[in-house]
Parts: C-alpha cells; sequence; structure tokens
C-alpha cells in the first residue's frame, strides 16, 4: 500500500458484534484507520486515549477514527468501556484487514502499528507507522488532516 492507492474495502465486526464496513463511510467522512496490535497493552491504551483525548479534533477535521488489532469484540467492548472510547474498535481475529493493508510485524512477532488517512473517496493520503511511539500516530493524523483542507 502506497500514498495515492485507494483503500482496499472491508467488513469486521465491531465492538457491540456489529458487521462495519469501510464504504458505508466513504463519501462522507475522511478516515484515520489505525491499526495497532492489542487491547490494554501501555503503548496502545496510550494511543487510544490520545484518540479519545483530541477525538473531538477529528470530529471537527471531518473525519472519523476506527481502529483495528487481532482482539475479539468482547475485549474491544471491554477495552472501549475502560478507557471511554468514543471511536470504533474493530475485530480483525483473523488478521485478514492487517494483510490487505500489508501491515507488517515487528520482530516478527509484535503486530505492526501502523496509521492510515484516507479521504472522502477512500484514497490512501497518508500512511505513518511507528511501533514505539504511539502518540506521535495522532500527531501525524491530525497534521495530514490539516493539509488536506487546503
Amino acid at each position: 500500500m502506497k500514498v495515492g492507492d485507494s483503500a482496499p474495502l472491508f467488513s469486521l465486526a465491531d465492538s457491540s458484534g456489529k458487521e462495519v464496513k469501510l464504504k458505508d463511510y466513504l463519501g462522507k467522512k475522511s478516515i484515520v484507520l489505525y491499526f495497532y496490535p492489542k487491547d490494554y497493552t501501555r503503548g496502545c491504551t496510550t494511543e487510544a486515549c490520545s484518540f479519545r483525548d483530541r477525538y473531538e479534533l477529528f470530529l471537527k477535521a471531518g473525519a472519523e477514527v476506527i481502529g483495528i488489532s487481532g482482539d475479539s469484540s468482547e475485549s474491544h467492548a471491554n477495552f472501549a468501556v475502560t478507557y471511554k472510547l468514543p471511536f470504533v474498535l474493530l475485530s480483525d481475529v483473523k488478521n485478514k484487514v492487517r494483510k490487505l493493508y500489508n501491515v507488517g510485524s515487528t520482530f516478527g512477532i509484535i503486530p505492526g502499528r501502523v496509521t492510515y488517512i484516507l479521504d472522502k473517496r477512500g484514497i490512501i493520503q497518508h500512511i505513518f507507522s511507528s511501533q514505539i511511539n504511539p502518540k506521535k500516530h495522532i500527531d501525524e493524523a491530525l497534521r495530514i488532516l490539516d493539509e488536506m483542507k487546503e
């Protein structure tokens, strides 16, 4: 995947088990699609809470935040309640969407932490990957959304 590509379409279960389709967002909002390793781990909790704390800025920028990991819908539901996460978390238990987006792993064992910024048409505008700096994903996403307005 690279900037300028059309984002692959997918559907996954959300934290309530309801099927969510990427195509349902297209034409309505920009999308911040972030892949993270695992619910409740230190870096992933920091990242999710940073998205939560700045969620209003994403909404004002005309974007929706969607998090994806290999955790179950039940784990996502508990994670979202525990940390009061206002955005969608999707369960990619079989890592099919992670593979579609070519999100690899670190050291071959830790699922990658990659954020994709999609415009309303579903075109990838930016890709940011950093396993060790989860808060940077939020800064990068907001910066790119701001540039897309210009």
